[in-house]
């Protein structure tokens, strides 16, 4: 270990010579070694350390192309927790600005502290802390490219959990960084843990097909070289296999095998050239190409004349080479390459030579969906991907300023990315001379007028016809301010024809009218109100019924009709320590079931990390477990229920439906008093024209009962169905 420490420092200070000084080389390890002293770290706990804090400042500085401030804040910023040193001290020593990179590592490490699973709230609080500088982001990521590197060195139980949040997280925002290299290595990683029979099988087919692919990519390039070097300027042209990952991807997306994929592998070449001559050279080097080989028009990806947003430059091709076979060609120049390779650190180099790239919107167009309060966690993870993986058209105002918007984006996208005012008062647009609705689909080149109307208001189907994650912010926003209100406005009225019809309003009564209605809120039978969707007759009879009935009780009648009774609520027991067992090996772990399917002792059950903390118990036939499964699969683990259950109950509500006969309820309630370890907590039924449907809440302990009580119910006379809620 410390032969591998040696070696990874001599190779920092001779490839980096210039970044630090002797004297400041020195003080950092002064820094450090204070740092083990203080934390009392055994040999191998310190080497352990050294070592990784080397292997993440070897990738920030050749893999991503940071310098000085980034490696000091990384380095230092344990020490500074534990008071060894002052950010002030090292802002005057290193003559660097350091504190808002520290700020944020610190809230990083907090809630990485906070959870073992980097669970989807966490994930927003990470985002809102990594958008205050880029630099946390590349240093976050080199972080866990060296985790990835080493997880064979982490506990298997682990393993699992950070290759999926790996792939599941890191390598989107790798990618959206521009680090394609990092990128696709987290990705392979990922695969080779989570899938490792497919990492294994893949890895095997390119190792035996590695000799022909190389003699393909000989065949290829020679005959180029000799023209390429006409063009007068030094270049490489080099064969690059694609990523494991992302082959695997194409054999699921084409449903297909290794054997049928035939672009295993891209040709790349790159030119040494002045910066005003790059676009073209590329040009003359891509007709070149299109001389000797066959191009597929449809294939042709021009990122010189726009980049990407995340400052990607290069000129893509694809033609068919030797034996018929398609190969990807990829022309760039060695700035670009860099670009590439090292994404935003390379593209800020050469900020001054290039335009900037979109990263600061793309940063501030984060911040709007962090910052949006209304937006539940699956939302927020779809428009995070989607702000992670968009291609982009790019379209023009009539005055010629060039906009990016993700591929899929409508005309109404268009004019809020313009103004928010714009956007919420669009009737439709003019592209390209001719009138379009607002859900015209934005195709590349497109000039857009956006027409508006004084009276236009947002619309809910607008959220389906609008893929940005402004545009859906700006139409929640002005929804919401809608249906407040509309709802302000039919309380209003609602008071006003009370007080005329001299009834007084009873806020209780009328939230049960509400519901009975359907109305999941009171605001939301307000706002029907105020959009005239009732009858506001029709309701003052239903209101004058109900308000009689709750004045004026009556012992049970004949029939089920409207028949509610609330038991008083029986304690529930807290399930023993011993009855439920999650991931095999967890204990202590604080946990609750599951409102949206309330498993009991004895299902077959699920845990799921829930965004406030914990674990969130779920049966697996649970009507949210797909979406959890498919969209959150590295925060299910695994649940069982162990030993006997003693003593606990567990609350389930069970959906009646059937004929109404007479003494429907009484015959029901009779049969749920004579079971043993089973009582009534609430019960309420409504009929309508001899029919009725009700749901009534039973205490049990296990799910063996409850099959029973479900037996027993369905034989009462007038029952046809009782089914588990």
């Amino acid at each position: 270990m410390r032969t591998k420490i040696r070696q990874l420092y001599k190779e920092l200070v001779q490839k980096n010579e210039e970044i630090f000084s002797f004297s400041e080389r020195k003080e950092l390890r002064e820094l450090l070694k204070n740092y083990l002293i203080k934390k009392n770290y055994s040999p191998e706990n310190s080497e352990k350390f050294l070592v990784k804090k080397l292997e993440v400042c070897k990738i920030l500085l050749h893999e991503i192309g940071l310098g000085k401030t980034a490696i000091v804040s990384y380095i230092t910023t344990e020490l500074i927790e534990e008071r060894i040193v002052e950010p002030d001290f090292l802002e005057k020593k290193f003559n660097i600005s350091v504190s808002t990179i520290i700020i944020g590592l610190q809230r990083v490490k907090k809630l990485y502290k906070k959870n073992a699973s980097l669970e989807t709230e966490n994930f927003r609080k990470l985002l809102l802390t990594l958008a205050e500088d880029v630099r946390v982001i590349l240093i976050i990521i080199a972080v866990r490219l060296q985790t990835m590197r080493n997880l064979a060195n982490y506990p298997k139980s682990e393993q699992q959990q950070i290759a999926r949040e790996s792939s599941f997280l890191y390598a989107p925002i790798a990618h959206r960084m521009g680090l394609y290299a990092i990128k696709s290595e987290l990705e392979d990683l990922s695969l080779k843990y989570t899938n490792r029979e497919i990492y294994k099988g893949i890895a095997k087919k390119l190792n035996e097909t590695k000799r022909s692919r190389d003699q393909y990519i000989t065949a290829f390039i020679e005959p180029l070289k000799e023209k390429m070097k006409e063009l007068g300027y030094p270049f490489e042209i080099k064969g690059r296999t694609k990523s494991i990952h992302s082959i695997y991807s194409k054999i699921k997306k084409q449903n297909t095998t290794f054997e049928n994929i035939y672009d295993l592998f891209a040709i790349r070449i790159i030119f040494d050239t002045p910066i005003e001559k790059e676009k073209a050279v590329c040009w003359q080097a891509y007709s070149v190409v299109a001389d000797m080989y066959q191009p597929n028009p449809k294939r042709l990806r021009d990122w010189l004349s726009i980049p990407k947003s995340n400052g990607y430059e290069s000129l893509h091709t694809t033609v068919l080479g030797p034996q018929n076979k398609w190969v990807e060609v990829q022309i760039r120049t060695q700035r670009m390459d860099e670009v590439a390779e090292k994404g935003l650190a390379a593209h800020w180099k050469y900020k001054g030579i290039k335009t900037e790239s979109g990263m600061d919107e793309w940063l501030k167009n984060i911040r709007e969906i962090l910052e949006n309060p209304e937006l539940n966690a699956v939302d927020f993870m779809d428009e995070f991907k989607l702000n992670l993986y968009e291609k982009e058209v790019f379209v023009f105002t009539p005055k010629g300023d060039l906009h990016k918007l993700p591929k899929g984006a409508t005309a109404l996208d268009f004019a809020f990315s313009i103004h928010t005012n714009l956007g919420a008062q669009c009737t439709g647009a003019i592209v390209n001379g001719k009138h379009v609705q607002i859900r015209y689909k934005l195709n590349n080149g497109d000039q857009v007028e956006v027409l508006t109307a004084p009276t236009q208001k947002p619309k809910s189907d607008w959220l389906n016809i609008v893929v940005t994650s402004k545009a859906k912010n700006k139409i929640r926003q002005a929804l919401k301010e809608i249906e407040f209100k509309d709802a302000e406005i039919g309380r209003e009225i609602l008071l006003r024809r009370f007080k005329n019809w001299k009834i007084e309003l009873d806020d209780g009564i009328f939230s049960k009218l509400a519901k009975k209605k359907g109305f999941k809120t009171v605001s939301d039978l307000y706002q029907a109100i105020g959009q005239e969707r009732i009858d506001i007759h029709e309701l003052k009879t239903s209101y004058l019924e109900l308000e009689n009935r709750e004045h004026n009780p009556t012992v049970e009648t004949r029939t089920a009709e409207s028949f509610t009774k609330e038991i008083p609520p029986i304690p529930d027991a807290s399930v023993g320590e011993d009855v439920l067992v999650i991931d095999d090996n967890l204990k202590n772990v604080d946990y609750k079931l599951a409102k949206c399917c309330n498993p009991i002792y004895g299902d077959s059950i699920f845990g799921f990390v829930s965004v406030t903390g914990g674990i969130k118990i779920h049966r697996t036939n649970c009507p949210n477990a797909p979406q959890m499964i498919s969209k959150f699969g590295y925060r299910i683990v695994k649940a069982r229920w162990s030993g006997k259950n003693v003593g606990s109950l567990y609350p389930i509500t069970l959906r009646i439906i059937g004929h109404d006969d007479i003494g429907i309820v009484t015959n029901i309630t009779s049969i749920i008093s004579k079971e043993e370890d089973v009582s009534l907590r609430s019960i309420s039924i409504d009929s309508n024209a001899g029919l009725f449907e009700g749901t009534l809440t039973v205490m049990v302990d296990d799910n063996k009962k409850l099959d029973a009580v479900i037996k027993n119910i369905k034989t009462v006379k007038g029952v046809k169905n009782v089914s588990r809620v």
